[in-house]
């Protein structure tokens, strides 16, 4: 009986720990995307589906989120963004070379830099070539590791900033 008492006690800090890990949430939304954009397409689910906003995005985000996703981007949708926000556009190419690395915790926050390729196959490109940059802000809440913003290199910047703006300007046209 204690070898079981221990065992189950072994069981849950493992679990604990991996639910702590900030690349985890992180993870999952990559490999949607990787699944999204490969050369056969599998379906999949949004990034943004309830049963995800529920689990791996902060309540601050999902709040955030669910006032923008009031006004869709098409009038058939549900998607406040007529983008895909991970590979910044609504074309990409397979995504390949992706680099997951959690930086040091800051203020509450781990950065997850996250980098890929999405455009190997669009023909030549510049010297200057950068693969896509993505910085997920990862924060604890109720032990678990969550998404509180997506940083987006370039004019993009933050999603959460975006999604207040939608909702702003959708409120506004009311």
């Amino acid at each position: 009986m204690k070898r079981f008492v221990l065992l189950l006690l072994a069981c849950c800090a493992v679990s604990t720990a991996e639910a702590a890990d900030p690349a985890a949430p992180v993870n999952e939304i990559m490999q949607e995307a990787v699944k999204g954009w490969a050369e056969q397409a599998q379906p999949g689910e949004d990034y943004f589906s309830e049963a995800r906003l529920g689990r791996i995005y902060s309540q601050d985000f999902t709040k955030i989120y669910r006032e923008a996703a009031k006004f869709p981007a098409y009038d058939e949708g549900d998607s406040p963004f007529e983008y895909d926000i991970i590979v910044s556009g609504q074309d990409s190419c397979a995504i390949k070379d992706i680099s997951v690395a959690t930086g040091a915790q800051a203020d509450g926050k781990s950065d997850v830099k996250v980098t890929f390729d999405n455009t190997h196959c669009l023909g030549e490109r510049t010297a200057d070539w950068k693969p896509n940059e993505l910085h997920f802000m990862v924060i604890e809440e109720n032990g678990r590791a969550v998404i509180d913003d997506i940083v987006r290199t370039g004019d993009a910047g933050s999603l959460k900033t975006e999604l207040q703006g939608i909702a702003s300007q959708g409120a506004g046209a009311q």
